[in-house]
């Protein structure tokens, strides 16, 4: 299985999606407070559509928290300031992926936490400043699950 961290997110509409895509390609959810929603809201709710009940949402107080009760295997970090392209990474189950705010991006203090080998970017367009966020994690979360021959993951 992989994991998906949304680090403070802003956008109910595109935490939803993310929830629709997780229970579609069966990876888990992490939300890391503060959220710039509630999870009750409406917006959120309707771009989930009733898939909020098919994957697994975990909601924490801190990056720090998450990854102490996740021990994920690895933690990618995307960003535009990353100098690798995720499509050359080979990833595994146990995978987690790290995504910024929709207005802001991954603090600075948490891109140099991490080895700059696993700060990783999707290729754009020259000029172009980002993807939304929904599209990126559906970007970098089908391309692992595609490397795993789209086999279900434990």
């Amino acid at each position: 299985m992989f994991h998906l961290i949304l680090y403070q997110p802003e956008i109910p509409p595109n935490t939803g999606n993310i929830i629709r895509l997780c229970a579609n390609a069966g990876a888990e959810l992490h939300l890391i407070h503060p959220l710039g929603f509630q999870m009750e809201e409406r917006s959120l709710r309707r771009a989930g559509l009733d898939y909020h009940e098919l994957t697994c949402v975990m909601e924490h107080v801190s990056l720090e928290k998450c990854l102490e009760t996740l021990q994920p295997r690895r933690v990618f970090a995307l960003s535009t300031k990353g100098e690798n392209s995720f499509f050359d990474k080979e990833f595994t189950p146990g995978d987690a992926f790290l995504f910024g705010p929709e207005t802001r991006g991954l603090p600075k203090e948490v891109l140099t936490s991490m080895p700059p080998e696993q700060i990783l970017r999707i290729p754009l367009k020259h000029g172009n400043r980002s993807l939304n966020l929904s599209n990126a994690a559906a970007i970098v979360l089908y391309e692992a699950w595609r490397q795993q021959g789209f086999h279900e993951i434990a």
